[in-house]
């Protein structure tokens, strides 16, 4: 075999594998792009503000600002979303539980609508099956365990509960003692995989709800 016909020889191997190459690279990134990607199908969190549609540009003075002022806390744990939105109150010196917050009597952990938590899945909470959708969130607190009350109407005046006909879920939960909170206080303490801790705080009481999700 001459140079000439070694060399064009070597050349052709040379094309071949860097088409091959290139062929292999395209065929890894057309196979990449169509894996599906769960988290693309997940709209981002969204946060609003109890009756976020009366906020007004307008300045007002500090004798006007509610007493319990609007919030609202949203936590994504896997592909599913949770919105608690509520109105907190404040200590303000007062004795809480037992006393402003009577035992026995039904309550709302909140203040002038009645709390709502909102889920964009089925979940689990403490265990038990919660369905997706929109609840107003009751309690009945006692010294050493509470109910806890997810209602099927979430739009609810504070003072009118809707009746144990439209309760969707009923739980006995242990409260445990924390650090004075001088503002009630919604949080997710914990988030792992797809478990969290969904838990509301006043005085020196927490009520911890486990959560899981699909």
């Amino acid at each position: 075999m001459s140079l000439q016909t070694s060399a064009a020889a070597r050349s052709g191997y040379y094309l071949v594998g860097v088409n091959y190459t290139a062929s292999l690279c395209v065929a890894l990134v057309v196979l990449t792009g169509c894996r599906r990607d769960p988290s693309r199908d997940v709209r981002p969190v969204s946060a609003a503000p109890a009756d976020i549609t009366d906020i007004s540009e307008e300045v007002i003075p500090l004798d006007q600002v509610s007493k319990s002022q609007a919030a609202a806390v949203a936590q994504r744990i896997a592909t599913t979303e949770i919105t608690v939105t509520y109105s907190r109150p404040v200590a303000r010196g007062r004795q809480l539980f037992g006393a402003l917050v009577p035992y026995g009597q039904v309550w709302t952990p909140g203040a002038d609508k009645a709390t709502t938590l909102g889920i964009s899945r089925n979940i689990e909470v403490n265990g038990r099956p919660l369905p997706k959708g929109s609840y107003s969130m009751w309690t009945i607190p006692r010294p050493d365990q509470w109910t806890v009350i997810f209602n099927r109407k979430a739009d609810a005046y504070h003072t009118d509960y809707p009746g144990d006909k439209q309760d969707a879920l009923r739980l006995q939960v242990t409260p445990r003692n924390v650090p004075h909170i001088e503002t009630l206080t919604f949080s997710f303490p914990m988030v792992e995989g797809k478990e969290a801790v969904l838990e509301f705080a006043w005085g020196e009481l927490a009520v911890p709800l486990s959560i899981r999700v699909p």
